[in-house]
């Protein structure tokens, strides 16, 4: 890796594994194997490839995650561990028998997304979780650490990582790309709330389309609100 910054910050990374390590705590990783999820993946896989990774298989995705998500566990050896909603299909339902990502998509992430995570943090120290400044409002209101509303902790080590910043390193270790962006899907989740670039014309917006909504329960449940502002 030819760039200071990014040798330094995993560097840091590397450090602040050790650290909880050698403090006795338990760490796992949520992911949602997407392009720009993989330099996190991989470096967890370079320096603790033990780790649990959690990935929410919501009944939702894409086939073509699904795949991705197998070549990414085979070519980093990665500990991926599959969790899903106690609640039904068929208790994901209105009164009209539509699915709740059609009219009330935040409780359709809760159950599928929220749920699914309580069981999670509650069985670890911290949570190693992937997100960047860059990609919403909420998101650039964090720090590297949050202390979760149980007590835990949640760490942010991509926090001021860029898009350049991940495809250099993508490019510098060869790692693969989703399918699904040579598609224009350049923000990839469940099915029916996302959509490609050519749809939306703005990468983030390929989620939940025409809604106000940014993000899904798991980013906004579960982190103390600061003063001042809403949880």
């Amino acid at each position: 890796m030819t760039d200071k910054v990014i040798s330094t910050m995993i560097d840091r990374i590397g450090e602040k594994l050790d650290g909880y390590k050698s403090s006795g705590l338990t760490t796992f990783v949520s992911s949602s194997f997407q392009s720009h999820s993989l330099p996190l993946l991989h470096i967890i896989s370079r320096f603790q490839p033990e780790t649990p990774v959690y990935f929410l298989n919501t009944g939702f995705h894409f086939p073509e995650t699904m795949a991705f998500r197998h070549v990414i566990a085979d070519l980093m050896r990665l500990n991926i561990i599959d969790v899903s909603s106690p609640v039904s299909k068929a208790g994901q339902r209105d009164e009209s028998g539509k699915f709740f990502f059609v009219n009330n998509p935040d409780h359709c992430c809760y159950l599928n997304k929220v749920l699914p995570m309580e069981p999670v943090i509650a069985q670890h120290d911290v949570w190693i979780n992937g997100v960047r400044r860059d990609q919403t409002k909420f998101r650039a209101t964090l720090q590297e650490e949050e202390p979760l509303s149980d007590g835990k902790l949640r760490y942010h080590p991509m926090l001021d990582w860029t898009s350049k910043m991940i495809w250099e390193y993508r490019n510098e270790y060869n790692l693969p790309e989703h399918p699904l962006e040579a598609q224009g899907y350049l923000s990839i989740g469940c099915m029916p709330c996302t959509r490609s670039f050519a749809e939306t014309e703005a990468s983030r917006q390929g989620r939940w389309a025409g809604m106000s909504k940014e993000e899904c329960g798991i980013q906004t449940e579960f982190v103390k609100p600061k003063a001042g502002q809403k949880a």
